[in-house]
């Protein structure tokens, strides 16, 4: 029996793990990804991408690509004239970006494969057994049927394994972790639709009742024979299993008392009802095997966080991986769990409040919902908070004692002479952003740039976040700190 050496096997060709691929592989690791189906999905749930995803897909020079084919919403109209403002971000990207995940899907494809990641689809995972080397993993052709036959086994030999294989996750399954929660919502309706008249807003659209709720977020602008748009919809009256049928008359229903309007339906290409659960594991790292994206947590749709999250999941852990490959100690790796999953954690509470704040039935909550939300939004304060929230660029990771307050902080808003932080974060590795009007340094294995400011020197993470600040002449403190997060090797100052 052949068994495949890799660095890291990723299960799962999703979003989050074709991220960590390409980033594994563009760092020059060895990486295979398994994916039980054997085409990429025509159709997908994900619709929003968030302005910190853009931010990460522009350092792997995809943003640009789907902006040319999306729309931008610049924010999100909720009850009562509520607005999630997403003007004011502190982000190149002022906006969420309304385009089919199967869109993000196809750009991530290119990226990992033109980065050296082999794809392997039609193969799902059967067995997998840990040591202290490796991971050992046995798949076999994918047959829904279950006709598959020993012989068709294929075993991989890897160093790390990702498990990105969704909310029903068969590496969660054989390691035995739980993924404890509840289910939230029932019998959600999902679908493209086309209208005749599109709504005032001109980002997304939520309106409710106390029985019913319906969104829209464009996906086209308007031309002479109507707008298409994703469309998600529920009725409190109508809860039937995910595989009850959906009828045209239902969506155009529902989606006309939920907004006090009828925008016209004049056509559905694709529908899919669902229902959503609320979980999330408890740890994010099984010893060689890591979790991430929907394998890790699930939650509501309300928000649209869950494609930016598994991207962002797969963007901490693939540096951290790389580092340990290359030497760096294996204590970094811990730092998976201890960053993401508070992230995880904040997620499934927003979009839990979001969901339960729409579906309110009591006339009493509705009516201090409907007095309160609004007037605190028009608080700057506060309406800024939510938007960076909601677009995750206010996400901060922990800090130790005595350490700068910028660590922890993206660095991408950060001023520099020539380019911006994404262009150079094309190239992987670690970025050194010296005092403005200070000379280059001479060092090995670093990025270099000037900051135009006057802020302090940074060093910035492979994935956007400052890791140290101070005086750039310092050799030996942001020296020290490549040794802890990059390799215990020599020093990178010559």
């Amino acid at each position: 029996m052949t068994v495949f050496d890799v660095d890291v096997l990723v299960v799962g060709a999703g979003p989050a793990g074709l991220t960590a691929a390409g980033d594994l592989a563009r760092a020059g690791r060895s990486v295979t990804v398994v994916e039980r189906w054997p085409s990429a999905n025509p159709s997908s749930r994900a619709f929003a991408t968030m302005a910190r995803t853009l931010e990460l897909l522009d350092a792997r020079g995809l943003a640009d690509e789907l902006l040319t084919t999306g729309q931008r919403a610049p924010g999100v109209s909720i009850f009562a004239g509520a607005r999630i403002d997403l003007t004011h971000l502190d982000s190149p990207y002022r906006f969420v970006l309304i385009t089919p995940q199967t869109n993000v899907d196809a750009a991530l494809y290119r990226y990992a494969t033109s980065a050296g990641a082999e794809i392997v689809r039609g193969v799902e995972v059967i067995k997998l057994a840990s040591d202290a080397d490796g991971v050992t993993v046995t798949g076999r052709p994918f047959d829904p049927h279950g006709g598959a036959e020993l012989a068709d086994e294929t075993t991989w030999r890897a160093r790390y394994v990702i498990g990105a294989d969704g909310a029903h996750s068969t590496v969660r399954t054989l390691l035995g972790v739980d993924f404890p929660g509840k289910t939230l919502l029932s019998s959600i309706v999902l679908a493209d639709v086309k209208l005749a008249r599109r709504p005032d807003s001109d980002g997304l659209t939520l309106g409710s009742t106390r029985e019913v709720f319906g969104f829209l977020a464009p996906y086209s602008r308007a031309d002479h024979d109507g707008s298409w748009f994703r469309a998600m919809v529920w009725d409190r009256g109508h809860q039937v299993p995910d595989t009850a049928p959906v009828d045209d008359t239902e969506i155009a229903d529902i989606l006309r008392r939920a907004m006090g309007t009828d925008y016209g339906v004049l056509e559905v290409s694709w529908r899919s009802r669902f229902h959503c659960d609320e979980r999330q594991v408890a740890q994010y790292r099984h010893g060689r095997v890591f979790l991430a994206g929907d394998a890790a947590h699930v939650h509501s749709p309300m928000g649209g966080q869950g494609m930016n999250t598994g991207i962002q999941d797969a963007a901490n852990l693939a540096w951290k991986l790389d580092a340990v490959l290359g030497g760096a100690p294996d204590r970094l790796l811990d730092t998976y769990h201890d960053e993401r999953h508070p992230v995880g954690k904040r997620v499934l509470m927003q979009s839990g409040l979001m969901a339960r704040g729409v579906t309110l039935h009591s006339r009493t909550a509705l009516f201090l919902r409907n007095i309160l939300v609004p007037n605190m939004f028009r608080i700057p304060q506060i309406r800024d908070a939510v938007a960076g929230t909601f677009a995750g660029t206010t996400l901060r990771y922990p800090r130790r004692s005595g350490d700068s307050v910028l660590v922890g902080t993206r660095a991408t808003q950060i001023p520099l002479v020539h380019a911006r932080l994404t262009e150079l974060q094309r190239s992987p590795g670690f970025v050194l952003i010296r005092r403005h009007r200070t000379p280059r340094l001479d060092i090995t294995n670093v990025l270099q740039a000037e900051r135009t400011d006057d802020g302090p020197a940074v060093l910035v993470r492979p994935d956007g976040y400052i890791c140290w600040a101070g005086d750039s002449a310092d050799r030996r403190a942001w020296n020290s700190v490549l040794g802890q997060l990059a390799a215990d090797r020599e020093t990178f100052v010559q």
